[in-house]
């Protein structure tokens, strides 16, 4: 069985090591000292995960982040040394899919790569053109959303919104870039727009409407 492979990006060779460690038995291991050597890795080789640390010179992580999220939807666990709600915060509306803060035991460590590895691989997408996690598939070309098997009447842009979220589970969207993607220059939209879609949404999915998660202070994800 093939093992997953890690991208573990440290501008601490110590730091490095000890993930190295930690982890060689079950993933494969790729390493990276700073932003642009991650980024270069990404695109040229097939990560399932990030292993991204915050403060790095040259780019940082927060940086590489945004930079990775905009040609890829490879898993990102940032690492880092500040505990601030600030920096967790900023750290999930970069396109970080979790965060672990330093110091932090193998064992935690390991459950929070299990974790967002196994949200990832719970996502399903076929050549029909159908999204399906759990019990919902959406045809993106009928336009056709069913929950086990019972077909389920949405407006065009509550589709829209819960093919953003099928296509990118876990990734958390603030409403701002809800706003963006979905309603896009329509200036009818306002962030209360959005809180009003997501309610009406998770209501039409009756008990898969739990999927759709509210992250507090930044938006709204799919897991």
């Amino acid at each position: 069985m093939l093992k997953d492979r890690i991208l573990i990006v440290d501008d601490e060779q110590e730091m490095i090591q000890l993930l190295k460690s930690y982890l060689r038995g079950d993933f494969e291991i790729y390493t990276a000292n700073d932003g642009e050597e991650a980024i270069y890795v990404v695109q040229n080789h097939e990560i399932d995960l990030v292993l991204l640390d915050i403060m790095m010179p040259n780019m940082d992580g927060m940086t590489a982040c945004k930079e990775i999220r905009s040609f890829s939807d490879v898993p990102i666990l940032l690492l880092t040394a500040k505990s601030e709600e600030y920096d967790r915060v900023e750290g999930l509306r970069s396109g970080a899919d979790d965060y672990i803060v330093k110091p932090f035991s193998p064992k935690e460590l390991l459950a929070r790569i299990e974790a967002v590895l196994r949200r990832s691989k719970g996502f399903k997408r076929d050549f029909t053109n159908v999204l399906q996690f759990e019990e919902i598939h959406l045809n993106i070309e009928r336009h056709i959303v069913k929950v086990k098997e019972k077909e389920v009447v949405l407006t065009r842009k509550e589709f829209h919104l819960l093919q953003l979220f099928m296509s990118n589970p876990g990734h958390v969207y603030t409403r701002e870039q809800l706003l963006d993607k979905i309603w896009g220059l329509d200036t009818n939209g306002t962030i209360r727009t959005v809180d009003t879609h997501i309610k009406t949404l998770r209501i039409k999915l009756q008990l898969a409407g739990k999927y759709i998660k509210t992250v507090w202070g930044v938006g709204y994800k799919f897991e």
